[in-house]
């Protein structure tokens, strides 16, 4: 929850327009669970009759709320669920000073997903515009999130005929071979995150139908080598994870007609010490190369929980340290 040493108390009443009933209940959630979510956030009491809301609590957030909760307003003309990663991002959006283009969106189904930061518009602009898009920075910025979010765009409105989602099988202190049953229920705990976003996309059962068809292809990236890629949307995630060689495997994948998205963040890489990363070399030697774009997230351009761009911050902190200073 959010301290403010203010000991000043308002009644903050305003409207929401047009006042529309179903739209109110999706603003709310199930149980006014949203708006107990933004209370808990800003120590402040929302309470509302139909589209009549009064905000209790100290001035400066009683005011973010009712901005907060306006935003969410208009997203419910859109959406037609409103839950807690809406919530975070749009809290997210509001401690970004930046002007983003409302022109940019990507309308999937009855979502609506637009840019929270200008990085986060940069990034899509980026992928619209060039065959290989390299996006890297630190967790909760949206880079899988709207890489698969551009696929699912490009799928719906048939710029390509399918999705590849590829990662880097390493492990993060644990041994694969170790896990039970047979190679693909050993990679899939590596896939999980791109599953997340696809279901949030497509919907559970619309994804089962289009991984059986081969429409969307998840593998390891270890099984892309000889393969020719065309007319495709093709994800590599945690690509800090790659070495040099694979890399240059992946990139010499490319076909016609495909738009290929890389993501990771350098601050996380899971190699061993002694091999070097090949999403770094890749950032190196390619910055200069036609048809590649690079966008660099910062950490103020975290979307997810406020507390994540702290820890971020607090880690780069410690990694700044000298090694001898004590804890």
């Amino acid at each position: 929850m959010t301290d403010y040493t203010s000991t000043a108390r308002i009644a903050n009443v305003f409207a929401l327009a047009p006042a529309n009933s179903k739209r109110l209940a999706q603003l709310c959630g199930q149980f006014n669970a949203n708006i107990k979510s933004i209370e808990r956030h800003f120590g402040v009491r929302v309470s509302n009759r139909g589209n009549l809301f009064q905000i209790d609590g100290d001035p400066i957030p009683a005011q973010e709320v009712e901005t907060l909760l306006r935003d969410l307003y208009d997203l419910t003309e859109q959406n037609d669920i409103i839950g807690p990663n809406d919530i975070q991002n749009a809290i997210g959006r509001m401690n970004i000073d930046e002007e983003v283009e409302e022109s940019i969106k990507l309308k999937i189904r009855k979502t609506t997903i637009r840019p929270r930061s200008k990085t986060q518009q940069t990034y899509l602009s980026s992928i619209a515009k060039n065959s290989i898009t390299i996006g890297i920075g630190p967790a909760g910025t949206g880079k899988t999130y709207l890489a698969v979010a551009s696929a699912a765009h490009a799928l719906a409105n048939d710029w390509v005929s399918r999705i590849v989602l590829v990662r880097p099988v390493v492990e993060a202190g644990e041994r694969i071979g170790f896990l039970p049953g047979d190679i693909e229920k050993k990679v899939n705990p590596y896939l999980r995150p791109l599953y997340d976003a696809l279901y949030e996309m497509f919907g559970f059962e619309r994804v089962g139908r289009l991984l059986e068809r081969g429409t969307i292809e998840l593998a390891p990236l270890a099984f892309m080598r000889g393969r020719t890629l065309n007319d495709a949307f093709i994800i590599l995630d945690e690509a800090q994870n790659t070495t040099i060689e694979q890399m240059k495997m992946f990139l010499t994948r490319v076909g016609y007609n495909s738009r290929t998205v890389i993501s990771g963040d350098v601050t996380q890489i899971d190699l061993p010490r002694s091999v070097q990363s090949g999403l770094k070399h890749a950032i190196r030697i390619l910055s200069d190369v036609d048809d590649i774009s690079i966008v660099r997230f910062k950490n103020r351009d975290i979307v997810r929980h406020p507390l994540i761009q702290a820890i971020v911050e607090a880690y780069e902190r410690d990694a700044e340290k000298p090694p001898d200073e004590p804890l």
